[in-house]
């Protein structure tokens, strides 16, 4: 079994002091690693029945595409503003400090599609809540969200309620 925490970089005071940034480019350069992360999110995808698979962007593009492609299913990119091309749904919500955008194609989507959010990590929730009312907005039923860490001093499950959420490794 691979110790996977022992594969994520720990970058102190990254983006700004007093943030732990947990680094996952050292995972990802592991190939056994890297297999073994994609591997668990996709034995948990299992359980359910899923039409696609949104990732985040940017790094959810980098988990979420190789689990659509294990799965058989499509892969749904989920946008920083102003970055797809044709018409989008947008939302905006609020960061620590200040607000963002998120756009997904509107017709991404179709009433009842079953998607399954996948990012690499877990901290607040906001994003991943942003995602669902997105997804949720397009007629989408959200079946969940995995992700590789999740910051769970941040109490990121508390915005999260009623949603099936999944991490491989957890921090405090």
């Amino acid at each position: 079994m691979i110790d996977l925490k022992a594969k994520i970089r720990n970058i102190p005071d990254f983006p700004v002091k007093g943030v732990q940034f947990k680094d996952i480019t050292t995972l990802l350069r592991d190939k056994d690693a890297f297999k073994c992360s994609i591997d668990k999110i996709v034995e948990n995808c299992c359980q359910y029945r899923i039409d696609y698979i949104a990732g985040i962007e940017a790094r959810g593009f980098i988990i979420g595409a190789p689990v659509a492609y294990q799965l058989g299913v499509g892969f749904l990119p989920v946008r920083k503003a102003e970055k797809l091309p044709s018409e989008v749904e947008r939302i905006a919500y609020q960061l620590e400090y200040g607000e963002n955008i998120l756009e997904i194609h509107k017709d991404a989507i179709g009433k009842g599609d079953r998607i399954m959010v996948v990012d690499d990590l877990l901290a607040t929730g906001g994003t991943t809540a942003a995602v669902f009312r997105l997804v949720e907005k397009l007629g989408g039923e959200v079946v969940g969200a995995s992700f590789i860490i999740e910051l769970k001093s941040l109490n990121p499950r508390e915005k999260l309620k009623g949603y099936n959420i999944f991490s491989i490794v957890q921090y405090d």
